[in-house]
């Protein structure tokens, strides 16, 4: 399994620290986990975050990266730059970039492409409105948002990356996805991708805790998790590692 921790716009430089010091103190005593366990902290915290978990088994990934390679983008961190100051990983699509951002799918694609050209692993979120999927469009949703990206970069790269399923409704809200709701949105990403896929990553992330991760990680097709909230909490972040590797 995967656990993916998205700290999010959280917290100060010395809060990173500690809290990726903690984890790599815990991963440390159990190197022979057979869990993957991933961060993803804010920019600016990426090179001490990475420099305190180099020697801990844990990837560190960026929350967002530009389709360009570089150039007149003031703001934006192309994918070598994050791969430069050792991210092996990057968030792709989030729905609070498509949501706030207006992020399409075409870009979503292209910062995908991005990410696979620079040798990072991407990680392509998606996920349904709950009018989406009031309406029985969640399939039809889920499906555009990784159609878009096979279009750019063919379904063998997409099979390669990482995908996470996110319901909107379900973020940041304290509302989870039932485990059989999670499944069945799995189960129709795994079918979609084909043999190709049975390797791929899907992860569940939604207001995943301690307290519900291991009904969800018992799904078949659930393969991990990335957690918001609860990553920002180390005794919880790893309780839920903890799950994975018993599930």
């Amino acid at each position: 399994m995967l656990i993916a921790g998205n700290w999010k716009m959280n917290g100060s430089l010395a809060k990173a620290a500690d809290l990726a010091e903690c984890l790599a103190q815990q991963r440390l005593n159990r190197i022979k986990s057979n869990v993957r366990v991933a961060v993803f902290p804010p920019a600016v915290h990426l090179p001490i975050v990475v420099h305190r978990l180099q020697q801990a088994r844990i990837y560190v990934g960026a929350q967002d990266v530009s389709a360009h390679t570089d150039g007149a983008f003031t703001g934006e961190l192309s994918a070598s730059m994050l791969a430069d100051v050792g991210c092996s990983m990057v968030l792709v699509g989030h729905s609070e970039r498509r949501a706030r951002l207006h992020e399409s799918n075409r870009e979503a694609a292209n910062k995908y492409a991005a990410a696979q050209a620079s040798g990072l692993t991407p990680v392509l979120c998606v996920g349904e409105t709950l009018a989406e999927r009031d309406a029985g469009h969640t399939s039809e949703v889920v499906e555009g948002q990784i159609s878009a990206v096979a279009e750019q970069v063919g379904w063998e790269n997409v099979c390669l990356g990482v995908i996470a399923y996110e319901p909107v409704w379900a973020i940041g809200t304290g509302i989870t996805a039932s485990p059989q709701q999670a499944q069945d949105v799995h189960a129709g990403i795994r079918q979609r991708l084909g043999d190709a896929g049975e390797q791929t990553y899907i992860l569940y992330g939604g207001s995943v805790n301690a307290e519900n991760a291991q009904a969800l990680f018992a799904q078949e097709d659930v393969d991990g998790g990335l957690i918001g909230g609860a990553a920002l909490q180390a005794a919880e972040f790893l309780r839920i590692i903890q799950l994975a590797e018993e599930a």
